[in-house]
């Protein structure tokens, strides 16, 4: 994972990453177009595709729809890095397959702009802008499977041979 960091300060809550006028649709795409719009309205005209999201304390806190890990993903955005997670945005982005890391230091020292490499394997993310490294605890490697199958429907289906 590598790209251009956003970044975002503490408590967002599910409102501000999918606005609950939104969720009349489950179209990724349509989703996706409203990601971060009550945070920051133009964060969908200046993100790209694999560029990063770094937040402080408690992201993705609020609601438990999976609609706000879902838009951020169908956005493109290649991970999360934050100080911690809502305990239920964590469990819903691991499901959906959206790489989520909790790293207080990189949360705190990355820069909006900075260009970053995160290492799943090695718990690791590179700030390629100020040349630090910042180690997090790598997720087991069963977990690692689940996120790189793309989230947990088709990890099982992989497990079961399921095309």
């Amino acid at each position: 994972m590598k790209g251009k960091c956003w970044k975002f300060g503490n408590n967002i809550n599910t409102d501000e990453i999918i606005p609950a006028r939104h969720l009349n649709t489950t179209d990724t795409k349509e989703l996706a177009s409203h990601c971060m719009e009550d945070a920051d309205p133009n964060f969908m005209k200046k993100a790209k595709v694999g560029d990063v999201i770094v937040a402080g304390d408690n992201f993705g806190c609020g609601s438990s729809r999976e609609h706000a890990p879902i838009s951020i993903k169908a956005a493109g955005i290649s991970c999360v890095i934050a100080k911690s997670f809502a305990r239920i945005f964590f469990r819903n982005a691991i499901n959906i397959g959206l790489p989520i890391f909790e790293c207080p230091d990189a949360a705190e020292q990355i820069q909006e702009g900075d260009e970053v490499e995160v290492s799943l394997a090695k718990g690791e993310i590179l700030d390629n802008t100020s040349k630090k490294r910042f180690k997090f605890e790598p997720f087991p490697p069963e977990m690692q499977e689940l996120i790189q199958a793309g989230g947990l429907m088709n990890f099982v289906k992989k497990k079961m041979n399921i095309a």
